[in-house]
């Protein structure tokens, strides 16, 4: 039984698996779910994060008269962040505790810049959590389309990230999908309009999320889902479906550690002349040559050369 304390309050601890930005639903321990609000302290201590509790934080909750509260935070192991678009704090918390990141990516329809691919992974990366690209969409794209998308996967598994090529509408090679999830809490991202939830229902179809057509005007997806939650799966394991963004901005990224997340980049500044290479200008850089020779694709190359400009802009 859950240990009651003289207040007449039950505390309990749970995982957080679903955030509304003011509500928060816990699965407890015994598999019971709770509404619950945090206490005020959580705003209050300096966190630099838009959402102090995220979806996946295993948390202690308060029961008593006035209903449900989360009153602490177990640590996380890891998490996966971006540069939140509220320009009054410094980030938003994606989910926690995860054993993989799913991106899914389109290359029309809409379009997926490498630059927020390359951002995605190196974010992962920074947070030892391994990444997989899913390419979505495969049944409505032409002949460009698919040679583009070929050329994408070819990057990034020569890069060695796990790529998979479907199409949520038609169940085309979902199937793979489902033995990459089993038995791992998977978090998935992407631009507004990829088809993540449509990628969902077809990997579980019996949870029924709602989809929407992407605009024709502006080629642009609206937010089906508002807000993050997860989901278990038959097979083993859960899902955290997430709101779709349009950027993807990283953070706390020293200049001198953003290629250590780019792997083949990394692998390259070993035989770098000087080992503070910057890989910019300076004379016996491996990493350029690769770039020279095509052994570092020179889109990696640009996002890489994005990101340590734009890492000055936020110190």
């Amino acid at each position: 039984m859950p240990a009651r304390s003289i207040y007449n309050k039950e505390m309990e601890k749970g995982t957080v698996i679903k955030s509304t930005g003011s509500w928060y639903i816990v699965r407890l321990s015994g598999g019971k779910t709770v509404e619950c609000r945090i206490r005020g302290r959580f705003r209050m201590e300096g966190m630099r994060t838009t959402n102090p509790v995220a979806v996946g934080d295993e948390v202690h909750v308060e029961t008593g008269a006035e209903g449900s509260v989360i009153t602490a935070i177990e640590p996380r192991r890891n998490y996966i962040i971006r540069r939140s678009t509220n320009l009054s704090k410094e980030s938003h918390i994606i989910a926690s505790n995860v054993d993989r990141a799913m991106l899914i990516v389109t290359v029309n329809h809409p379009v997926t810049s490498t630059v927020f691919i390359d951002r995605f992974l190196a974010t992962a990366e920074a947070y030892s959590i391994p990444a997989i690209l899913v390419f979505n969409k495969l049944d409505i794209y032409d002949e460009e389309d698919r040679a583009l998308m070929g050329g994408l996967v070819m990057i990034y598994r020569r890069a060695g990230y796990e790529s998979h090529i479907v199409s949520a509408a038609t169940g085309e090679n979902v199937d793979a999908l489902r033995g990459a999830l089993r038995g791992r809490t998977t978090v998935l991202a992407g631009l507004s309009g990829v088809g993540k939830s449509t990628l969902i229902n077809a990997i579980e179809p019996g949870l029924h999320l709602r989809t929407a057509a992407i605009s024709a005007t502006h080629d642009a997806g609206r937010h089906t889902t508002t807000f993050a939650e997860m989901f278990p799966l038959s097979g083993g394991g859960c899902i955290i479906d997430t709101p779709g963004v349009r950027s993807f901005g990283t953070v706390d990224m020293g200049k001198e550690e953003i290629s250590h997340f780019f792997p083949e980049i990394f692998a390259c500044a070993k035989d770098c002349r000087f080992s503070d290479c910057t890989h910019t200008h300076e004379p016996g850089c491996a990493v350029r040559a690769a770039v020279e020779s095509g052994d570092v694709s020179e889109s990696r190359y640009a996002s890489y050369l994005s990101m340590l400009e734009e890492s000055g802009k936020y110190r």
